[in-house]
């Protein structure tokens, strides 16, 4: 019974916006409010520990996940007002005019990018935005956004996920990062073939479809394996981003048409310059107050710093903001002095800041309620009854579905990075019992989380938000649940396979 009552506020969530097509921002209140109910009569939660639960859950859906959503759409609002999408999207056309390579291009290379450098959802926002505006229909271009924004998510935020994980399973970074990339190896070629598919599903375009998958992922996977056995977990998703993005251009340009050869871009390097000014602010900013930077790091998050602690469960729930690092402030400079520079006046920019706000007002809601649903689920443990019925029922079948306690802490919490705080030492203590080596079944945890990241509510939240799309978050997780599925099974399968 307990078992049932914990699946509740997983299922309701799904069936609501999937077969309902009930919009995210109702669907999360009635799923948070039975959530509560269940917490408080099925669990004998306390109404103390309740109300601190979810408190503690909305200031985690404010910061980071609202603010850098805000900024990231704010990002690509100000290049739209300042017209300097326009010269972006002429790029983009001069690479190669072929719609899958300028897809691939934007979700897996500059999306991979902005994953790797910032996470928390600037992967799906950014790129399915300027899809849009490229033509790309709406639905389609979340969809694809969401399903290329699995495999970087490993190593997000210069690896924030499985620097997690080995801080809460005191395993050793340089394995868990080559034990990730080994389990993602086959999603490396998969992923970019489905973009291109999904971009272009004719038969015709299959051979080259094909090709241009191999090449990229042959270059992901090296890239990522050589990254993680060597350097950590900090660089695999940067350095097989950036390899991708330059292996795509160069094959956009290898394959470009003699018409296409012979049309010169009138661009500017001045120009081009000037348009991507705001993007390459932000990554010169993330870079600068990142891991690679140490010294400056810690100075940076040791001043400017936010806490605030809650009761919770007869201990305390730290709840720390460190400003100077914030992604969503680090968006917000890069964005406002990209403004300027761009040509845009200060009060312009603070008209944009705001129209963006009350673009995303039916987000800010969904957000929290589902960032609180996913805490109160944790604190009054319906999580941690779902994972370990999963881990009794299935025995030495474990490994095969490893992945799945994986994905269902990045589905209900939206985080790589919280699945494993939620699940790591789990999946470690669950490998010593059925005699497997807890860095594999660890990273495993991380690995079915980057596929809960597809049908992630909040990351849906993000990209309907991004095409201006609200309401209509059942439409696209339907169209995105299948391909989680797969992405799941395929790992479990390899988890099996090489577990013993």
């Amino acid at each position: 019974m307990t078992l049932v009552l914990a699946v509740i506020p997983v299922l309701l969530l799904i069936v609501l916006m999937a077969f309902f097509k009930m919009p995210g921002d109702k669907s999360s209140i009635i799923s948070l409010i039975v959530t509560m109910l269940i917490a408080l009569f099925g669990f004998s939660f306390s109404a103390d520990n309740l109300f601190y639960s979810f408190i503690y859950g909305a200031l985690k859906a404010v910061s980071p996940i609202l603010i850098i959503i805000l900024m990231a759409i704010f990002s690509y609002n100000v290049l739209l007002k300042t017209e300097k999408m326009e010269i972006i999207k002429q790029q983009f056309a001069s690479i190669s005019t072929d719609k899958s390579i300028q897809v691939l291009l934007l979700t897996w290379g500059f999306g991979g990018l902005l994953e790797a450098m910032a996470g928390f959802g600037t992967a799906v926002a950014i790129p399915a935005a300027i899809l849009i505006s490229l033509g790309f229909k709406p639905i389609f271009s979340a969809t694809v956004s969401l399903i290329a924004n699995s495999v970087a998510t490993a190593f997000g935020a210069i690896g924030t996920p499985v620097l997690v994980l080995a801080k809460e399973t005191n395993l050793n970074v340089l394995h868990l990062s080559t034990n990730v990339v080994l389990q993602l190896s086959v999603l490396m070629f998969l992923i970019p073939l489905v973009l291109l598919f999904l971009t272009d599903s004719k038969i015709k375009s299959l051979p080259k479809n094909i090709f241009l998958a191999l090449l990229v992922g042959s270059v992901s996977l090296i890239s990522q394996y050589l990254a993680a056995k060597y350097m950590g977990a900090e660089s695999p998703a940067i350095i097989g981003s950036i390899l991708s993005i330059i292996v795509i251009v160069l094959y956009g340009k290898l394959t470009a048409s003699k018409e296409e050869k012979a049309r010169k871009s009138h661009l500017k390097v001045k120009d081009i310059m000037n348009a991507w000014s705001i993007y390459l602010l932000i990554l010169f900013l993330i870079i600068l107050t990142s891991p690679l930077f140490p010294g400056l790091r810690h100075t940076l998050e040791n001043n400017w710093v936010t806490r605030i602690s809650l009761p919770i469960n007869s201990s305390t729930a730290n709840y720390t903001i460190s400003w100077l690092t914030h992604a969503g402030v680090l968006l917000f400079i890069g964005t406002f002095v990209g403004g300027l520079i761009q040509g845009a006046k200060v009060k312009e920019l603070f008209a944009v800041l705001w129209n963006t706000v009350k673009q995303l007002k039916k987000t800010f809601i969904t957000v929290i309620c589902l960032v609180g649903l996913s805490t109160i689920m944790d604190t009054s443990g319906m999580i941690a009854v779902i994972a370990t019925a999963l881990a009794t029922a299935t025995g030495s079948l474990y490994p095969l579905f490893a992945p799945v306690i994986g994905c269902l802490g990045t589905f209900i919490t939206g985080s790589d990075t919280s699945s494993n705080i939620l699940f790591g030492k789990l999946q470690a203590s669950v490998a010593g019992q059925i005699h497997v080596s807890p860095d594999w079944l660890s990273a495993a945890n991380t690995v079915g989380a980057t596929g809960g990241k597809i049908i992630s509510p909040q990351s849906i939240a993000i990209a309907t938000s991004a095409g201006n799309q609200q309401g209509k978050e059942g439409e696209i997780l339907k169209a995105a649940i299948p391909y989680a599925l797969v992405y799941v099974a395929i790992t479990g399968l390899i988890v099996y396979i090489f577990s013993s």
